[in-house]
């Protein structure tokens, strides 16, 4: 008996990140129709991976439903994502210049349009959340909880009180499990939101979405470690921001804490636990699988 066919990820990514992207056109404002316009389609247009709404896309035929009713949260958690980064290169907060090879918001146009960016993105995350359109087959209690599940990842018990976690932290030490913690919060939690919506927007069982919820933790931490790693050694070209900034603004990372030795044996120990958590589902599963890999192997 043949045995089944590689999967593919390169060919699978570049198609939900087109299907992502369309989305995102028909979503966003023109940006002739005003500066705030023109800002949101330059900050969320500039490029990146799609991570997030990849892995909510993959989640939701994980479980055997349509990626087209996961499409608007897919879309919506890109959005709150390309806000935290627009807010995360304020003066105020990283004071980056170049976000994914572009000049960053507040420096292609000014901090106070850097900021109602960023307030006008989130607002029309959950705009589209809320909007019955893409989602119609999917029942309204299921939706509720999609809005709250990412409302509450995008809060103060998550991205954001992670973000203010890594600025108390910065210039002093902190142990191992208060580093997780801080990055489960910071960059896990819409991580997991990603992944556990769209598990439930697909018709998932708790069975399903507990799995998907141990994969996402995983991958969520493993996620930060190589992004650490990569701001110490990775290629600027590539990752369309300077590097080294960990280190001149004292940040806690886990190279600081551990090495880069013993943070890329970390990040690897994640990726396994993850692919454990994903042994309960079948070949649908294989996007998640592929997805692990690439998160440790991923130069930018």
């Amino acid at each position: 008996m043949a045995s089944p066919p590689l999967f593919d990820l390169k060919t699978y990514l570049q198609l939900k990140r087109q299907q992502v992207n369309d989305r995102l056109v028909r979503s966003l404002p023109t940006a002739a129709s005003s500066t705030i316009a023109d800002a949101m389609v330059y900050s969320v247009m500039a490029g990146g991976k799609r991570l997030r709404p990849v892995l909510c896309l993959a989640a939701a035929e994980t479980v055997g439903g349509r990626s087209e009713d996961a499409i608007n949260t897919a879309v919506a958690i890109e959005l709150i994502h390309t806000y935290s980064l627009i807010h995360d290169d304020l003066p105020a907060m990283d004071d980056d210049v170049l976000r994914r090879g572009k000049p960053t918001c507040h420096v292609a146009y000014d901090e106070a349009t850097a900021i109602l960016t960023g307030d006008a993105l989130l607002t029309l995350a959950f705009q589209l959340l809320a909007s019955p359109q893409g989602t119609a087959g999917v029942p309204a209690d299921r939706r509720l909880q999609v809005i709250d599940l990412i409302a509450a990842a995008a809060g103060y018990e998550g991205m954001i009180g992670g973000q203010m976690a890594d600025i108390d932290s910065e210039g002093s030490r902190i142990d191992l499990s208060r580093l997780e913690q801080l990055h489960l919060m910071k960059t896990g939690a819409l991580i997991n939101a990603a992944i556990t919506t769209g598990g439930i927007l697909g018709g998932g069982t708790s069975e399903q979405i507990r799995h998907l919820h141990q994969y996402a933790q995983n991958i969520g931490l493993a996620f930060q470690i190589i992004d650490d790693i990569l701001n110490v050694e990775g290629d600027p070209a590539l990752l369309g921001k300077a590097v080294g900034t960990d280190q001149e603004k004292k940040k806690s990372t886990y190279p600081a804490l551990l090495g880069l030795v013993e943070s890329r044996k970390l990040a690897a120990n994640r990726v396994k636990e993850a692919l454990q958590a994903l042994e309960y589902f079948d070949r649908k599963a294989d996007p998640l699988r592929a997805i692990a890999k690439y998160v440790i192997d991923r130069k930018r």
